[in-house]
């Protein structure tokens, strides 16, 4: 890269919390590699329902205090690049990196790690996130430890659909890994996923599909076709009005997993569904974040509520082998320039849409 391209970049700037309007296209200087570090061109990067709730700061609301603002872990620096998820190829070296990486297509991990037990992978939790409490993808370059990029050279997978995979399809994997979907106990298991046409939802599909799970998914309208072709064997139409009696009825023998980001009020008469020793995974809130239930369908079945944030080391380590291979492919309804970022945004809000929405720099 020359001297001149290195000096600034176009970068998408989240400058409060607030709506796309918060979002400024700016010239700012091309972020410098500090030693373990790389820098790396973006070429695709994907849009998650967290950089919409990153941007308004709703994280941190609570019911003693809705009005509250902040990021995932706690107040937001400003101005902030968002994006966790990154695709792209390494193009500087900070000190001590590995030479062979100079020039690697990459996919980036977007998350540090606290590790309650050290030496034990599957303890590891978020400690910081790529696009919230450091500067993300949303931007021409951006810096990232070498510890973070994994080589996917080889790819058959395109750089947008690369760039789809981190966020939506690393929390889909950890919740079915969560709730017992590995890929030595997949087969046979009747996994219910809720919001199954957005990213997260689409991306479980696709996941317990290929884990031989046998999927009930729901979703509305005209989703519901796409959502069947991702690979869901029954989709409810919540839009019926009977949402729960279809549920009951696409699995008369009870659940074994379920995936779930929708939450709210269907939480608590949905665990009577779940068969002994099951697991209820919970990633998301979209119908809300207080729930009622009685414990006594959990305790009396053995059953399990669980809540899931993201991935782990491993689970990622597992992604990054299904993006090589090819084995699952993204699916991307739309993508964005960087000067439409704010387009892409409301995009997302709507929930008109199937899959993910990425932006290519």
């Amino acid at each position: 890269m020359s001297d001149a391209a290195r000096r600034t970049m176009r970068a998408a700037v989240t400058t409060y919390h607030g709506g796309p309007e918060a979002v400024e296209l700016r010239d700012v200087p091309v972020p410098e590699t500090g030693p373990g570090e790389v820098l790396v061109r973006v070429a695709a990067a994907g849009c998650n329902n967290t950089d919409l709730w990153t941007r308004e700061g709703s994280y941190a609301a609570s019911a003693d205090d809705a009005d509250a603002r902040g990021g995932w872990l706690g107040p937001l620096d400003f101005p902030r690049v968002q994006g966790g998820d990154v695709a792209g190829r390494v193009v500087a070296l900070g000190s001590g990196v590995d030479g062979e990486l100079d020039g690697a297509r990459v996919l980036v991990d977007p998350l540090l790690y606290d590790w309650p037990v050290p030496g034990d992978p599957d303890s590891a939790l978020p400690a910081d996130v790529l696009g919230s409490e450091r500067d993300g993808g949303f931007a021409e370059h951006v810096v990232v430890p070498a510890a973070c990029v994994h080589r996917v050279d080889d790819s058959p997978l395109t750089d947008v659909e690369l760039g789809a995979l981190p966020i939506a399809y690393g929390t889909a994997l950890g919740m079915l890994e969560r709730g017992g979907v590995t890929a030595e106990r997949g087969a046979g298991r009747t996994v219910l996923v809720t919001g199954a046409s957005g990213g997260v939802g689409l991306a479980a599909v696709q996941l317990a599909t290929a884990r031989g799970a046998r999927v009930v998914a729901v979703s509305s309208g005209d989703k519901v076709a796409p959502v069947a072709e991702a690979g869901a064997d029954v989709v409810v139409d919540r839009r019926r009005g009977h949402l729960l009696d279809d549920l009951r009825d696409a699995a008369p023998d009870g659940y074994d997993t379920v995936v779930d980001v929708v939450a709210g009020a269907t939480v608590g008469p949905g665990l009577r569904m779940l068969r002994p020793g099951a697991r209820w995974v919970v990633a998301g809130a979209l119908d809300g974040w207080r729930v009622e239930l009685d414990v006594r369908t959990l305790y009396l079945a053995n059953a399990a509520l669980v809540g899931s944030t993201m991935h782990t080391p491993t689970i990622f380590g597992r992604l990054v082998d299904l993006a090589r291979s090819g084995a699952v492919r993204p699916v991307v309804t739309a993508t964005y320039p960087l000067d439409r970022l704010a387009e892409a945004h409301t995009a997302l809000e709507r929930r008109e849409h199937v899959g993910k929405i990425v932006v290519v720099p």
